[in-house]
């Protein structure tokens, strides 16, 4: 366990902000920045502070800690960063009893949220504990769309204005997504690596092309030797692509709405995969499978995912017609699925429920 680490937030620029967005990890400050620039565009001139990443900076919140470089994944890797996040959940709290900003919006990373609110509660500052400080939890649209009964305000990858990150080119390179977590990249990217290779064995024209997030990612891909033929890229710019092989995150769902066809294959350490044994009840990991209740994505787990097995989904993503149609099908049904409903938004959301 790491010792416990020095944490100090800055204070808020311009004195205290209209909102607070408390978000983790990368796709967690994807869907915060889209509620905070839709609410920007509805309120000009709103101060919003934030814990979260770059998205969220560039969408205009002052950004006061990069969560971003310290995603986790994992039972094993949870504990032994416990006094970090004992140290992140004190100070967020004493930060929002110093500054009182009148809202604050939790984006998803329960594990943290829950918690923070619940310190809100007992400390009397949150509304809830009978303080003045009102508390909003946005949860990713993959939950709310899994859980019938919960309010669904559509996906944003389905949104009209936006920008996919990969899309579907037959004649193009496959695509390598290990994730955006550095620890779990250690020991997805070797993986998928050496499945590629065996398929590039039988075609040695296709190339590959693997996008990371951060310069902590990149660092890490960079300790397995790259072979030629094998691209590294930072998200930002579209990616053209024939076959993906992919961790179980959100670069999945990006793949599943592009209609790319390919395979998961995920690693863990052999303490959290006993414990999620253990514990959890789904059929599958990947969350285009969950939300479908059928593979559209077959999913190789721990030792299944060897070099073999991944090439040879490789080879039918690229070469199978019947692969590729399938997974067309099934990329539409998903879209349908999370096709956002007439009407509100999440920013519009946030807005009704700003004090």
């Amino acid at each position: 366990m790491m010792g416990a680490p020095s944490l100090r937030l800055p204070p808020p620029l311009g004195g205290t902000p209209d909102l607070l967005v408390v978000a983790g990890e990368h796709s967690g400050d994807e869907h915060a920045a889209r509620m905070v620039s839709g609410l920007r565009r509805l309120r000009p001139g709103i101060r919003v502070a934030a814990l979260g990443g770059p998205r969220l900076a560039a969408a205009g919140a002052q950004l006061l800690h990069d969560r971003t470089t310290m995603s986790v994944v994992g039972l094993g890797e949870v504990v032994r960063n416990l006094s970090f996040f004992r140290a992140l959940i004190g100070e967020t709290v004493r930060w929002i009893s110093a500054h009182r900003p009148p809202a604050v919006c939790f984006v998803d990373n329960s594990g943290v949220n829950l918690r923070i609110a619940e310190a809100l509660r007992l400390r009397g500052i949150s509304a809830k504990g009978g303080g003045s400080v009102r508390t909003l939890y946005y949860i990713s649209p993959q939950v709310w769309a899994s859980r019938p009964g919960r309010r669904f305000d559509g996906h944003p990858f389905t949104a009209p204005d936006y920008r996919a990150p990969v899309v579907l080119d037959p004649s193009g390179p496959v695509l390598l997504l290990p994730g955006s977590r550095v620890k779990a990249v250690a020991r997805i990217f070797p993986a998928i690596l050496a499945g590629f290779r065996r398929f590039q064995e039988a075609a040695p024209g296709r190339g590959a092309v693997v996008l990371y997030p951060s310069a902590a990612v990149r660092a890490q891909l960079e300790t397995v030797p790259i072979p030629p033929g094998v691209r590294l890229q930072q998200t930002g710019t579209p990616v053209a692509a024939s076959a993906a092989l992919t961790s179980s995150g959100t670069m999945s769902m990006h793949c599943a709405l592009a209609g790319i066809p390919g395979a998961i294959a995920y690693r863990t350490d052999p303490f959290t995969y006993m414990m999620a044994r253990w514990l959890v009840r789904v059929p599958y990991l990947g969350i285009a499978n969950i939300l479908m209740g059928e593979p559209m994505y077959p999913e190789y787990i721990q030792g299944a995912a060897t070099p073999e097995s991944l090439a040879r989904e490789l080879d039918a993503c690229v070469n199978d017609p019947r692969r590729r149609g399938r997974t067309a099908v099934e990329s539409r049904r998903l879209a349908d699925m999370l096709a956002r409903p007439p009407g509100d938004n999440e920013a519009d959301w946030l807005l009704r429920n700003l004090p």
